[in-house]
């Protein structure tokens, strides 16, 4: 099956460079490069500045070849780019990716973190892209929107399991003074659970200048990430299944 991949890959690579590869894309040409089970050893996937996919897919996979380093492939215009030793400091013993828990592709990825940023204002140009494990091992999409001068505006994080949009940062908290003036009254009668979700706060207190601000503007993140998590059935996609078709 995969030596019949492998040649489609080859064939379809001329296809593939006119239209910018998913993440998972990415991945497929990886297991047919090295072997099927490197996909298994994937510690990190980035993506810079897509319009909204990148152009060039970067990504670490755990050196099983014996020096317990890390390998680097670079995965652009439908083949590999580079494949090079890491710089990558560190073990990344526990870092690599549970692929059978990967559902949500680069592209669903990006429709969930496009519609965070619509229903918080924020205008973004292009989508820089992060998958890795979590404090709790689990993976996690970390989508930065940019602005036309490449200045990011609002980073969202988005759990690659369930699609549930776990973080916000300079979005919802960060609107200014008069953004809040028009906002309309929304009574916060959902409690956030602080152990699931967060708006981020970082440098903020309960004396701040901003507490009020961000207190007010929670009802309206959790009102978007009930829609996001609505998303999900929509862009969800199974890599198991992707990988295995």
């Amino acid at each position: 099956m995969w030596r019949t991949l492998a040649a489609l890959v080859l064939f379809a690579a001329p296809a593939l460079a006119q239209e910018r590869l998913s993440a998972y894309d990415a991945l497929r040409i990886v297991g047919v490069h090295i072997n099927r089970d490197a996909v298994n050893h994937v510690v990190s996937v980035t993506g810079t500045h897509g319009d909204p996919q990148p152009a060039t897919w970067r990504i670490l996979i755990d050196d099983r070849r014996g020096n317990g380093g890390v390998r680097e492939i670079q995965i652009k215009n439908g083949q590999i780019a580079s494949d090079r030793p890491s710089s990558v400091v560190g073990s990344s013993e526990g870092a690599t990716i549970k692929t059978s828990r990967l559902n949500l592709d680069s592209s669903g990825a990006f429709q969930v973190a496009s519609h965070i940023a619509d229903k918080s204002g924020t205008r973004f140009d292009s989508a820089s892209y992060t998958l890795r494990n979590d404090q709790h091992g689990d993976p996690v999409w970390i989508v930065t929107l940019h602005a036309v001068n490449g200045q990011p505006v609002g980073t969202i994080h988005i759990g690659a399991n369930r699609g549930n949009v776990t973080r916000t940062e300079g979005m919802f908290a960060g609107a200014t003074m008069e953004d809040v003036q028009t906002e309309r009254e929304v009574s916060p009668e959902r409690r956030h659970d602080e152990r699931e979700e967060q708006v981020s706060d970082e440098g903020d207190d309960e004396h701040g200048p901003f507490h009020g601000v961000r207190q007010r503007l929670r009802p309206y993140f959790q009102r978007a990430q009930d829609e996001a998590n609505g998303m999900f059935d929509r862009v969800r996609r199974s890599f198991t299944d992707f990988i295995n078709r």
